[in-house]
């Protein structure tokens, strides 16, 4: 399979606020499904497309997304030419949040004049499909458009930032809303667009020479008056994470059979990094119904309707209910937890009991001692 395009994803984006959950790393580091981080999506849908080049900026926060994705091997892109490359700021860049700003631009200008494809995929890590990129490039390339963008009809505002977008009978984009009061469309952005390569270098340029802060997807789509933007629907299962409510809501969908179905499917695998980790261990007293169990785990209480990452403990008698349990925790005896979130590393003390809602968990941040 070959592409002519070349892939840009963008790891961070200022206006996605995970709380506790993205203080210590990048959105696109966030562990998601066991043993996967949400980057592996999108980077699995390029690599299934036959993308050879991928360019992955990353302003801060980035050292657990290096540690991840490492030279690039569990997807094939160790190269010697080409292959995986992260585009971290300039040393001297004074750009403390997570836009891409002035100097920083100087280094995604040098990885686009480095590469000789004809167009570029950019994309947010922070939505979940599964779909081969190269019906996108296709109708592109026949519409002669300068740009064309990935949407699907959510019909509600799900989550924020929400972009939606007006798209008349021609499939142009006319207008674009950030997080509308009342949408007057239920075409909603899934943060993935296809753009010429040269098209794109120019905008780069002249946004350096202007000094111009902010580089991202949303600025482009609202450029609809000057280029030719079309939307190309996208009729699968889509899930975004814009907040804490919807990583918790995404990840419960994930204990559904449809939905790994989906988002797993066979013919267009998600690829992760390997780690190399011993079956996990159930008491002949746990109890485990429509959970997801990673490897190396010890499973010695009751966990239902959950998502336990690698490495993880729940120690006898302890109750896991609606709950996501990330790598290396250690839940001691006698807790109970329902529709809770704990991050990596954390301990949590005999005894303790933490209730949450579902549309608003309760979030221990990593490494903490409850």
């Amino acid at each position: 399979m070959f592409i002519n395009a070349m892939g840009l994803i963008l790891a961070d984006n200022k206006k996605i606020h995970l709380g506790e959950l993205s203080r210590p790393r990048a959105l696109a580091a966030m562990p998601f499904a066991g043993r996967y981080r949400i980057i592996d999506f999108m980077l699995s849908n390029m690599v299934n497309s036959g993308i050879t080049n991928v360019g992955i900026t990353a302003m801060n926060k980035y050292k657990s997304l290096m540690d991840h994705l490492g030279t690039g091997s569990s997807w094939d892109l160790d190269r010697k030419t080409q292959g995986l490359q992260i585009l971290p700021p300039y040393i001297n860049s004074s750009n403390t949040d997570s836009s891409i700003e002035g100097d920083d631009l100087v280094g995604l200008l040098d990885f686009l004049q480095a590469d000789a494809h004809k167009y570029v995929i950019m994309a947010n890590p922070n939505v979940i499909f599964n779909s081969s990129f190269v019906e996108l490039v296709s109708r592109h390339e026949d519409s002669g458009a300068d740009m064309t963008v990935m949407y699907n009809r959510d019909g509600i505002r799900y989550g924020s930032p929400s972009v939606i977008l007006d798209i008349d009978r021609k499939g142009l984009v006319q207008d674009m809303m950030m997080n509308p009061a009342k949408p007057s469309s239920n075409r909603c952005s899934m943060g993935v667009m296809v753009i010429n390569r040269e098209l794109l270098l120019d905008l780069v340029s002249e946004m350096i020479a202007r000094s111009e802060a902010d580089f991202s997807i949303e600025k482009l789509l609202r450029r609809y008056d000057q280029f030719k933007i079309r939307g190309m629907e996208f009729k699968g299962l889509v899930l975004r994470i814009n907040s804490v409510a919807t990583y918790f809501n995404a990840t419960m969908k994930m204990l559904e059979d449809d939905t790994r179905e989906e988002i797993f499917n066979p013919d267009l695998p998600v690829y992760t990094k390997v780690k190399d980790e011993a079956p996990s261990l159930y008491d002949e007293n746990n109890e485990v119904s429509n959970s997801v169990i990673s490897d190396g785990c010890r499973i010695l209480g009751s966990v239902t309707n959950s998502m336990v990452f690698r490495g993880a403990t729940i120690s006898r008698h302890a109750v896991i209910k609606n709950s996501i349990i990330m790598q290396d925790v250690y839940v001691s005896e006698g807790v109970i937890l329902e529709n809770v979130i704990i991050d990596k590393k954390c301990v949590i003390r005999p005894g303790i009991k933490l209730l949450g809602q579902a549309d608003y968990p309760v979030v221990i941040g990593k490494g903490a001692i409850v």
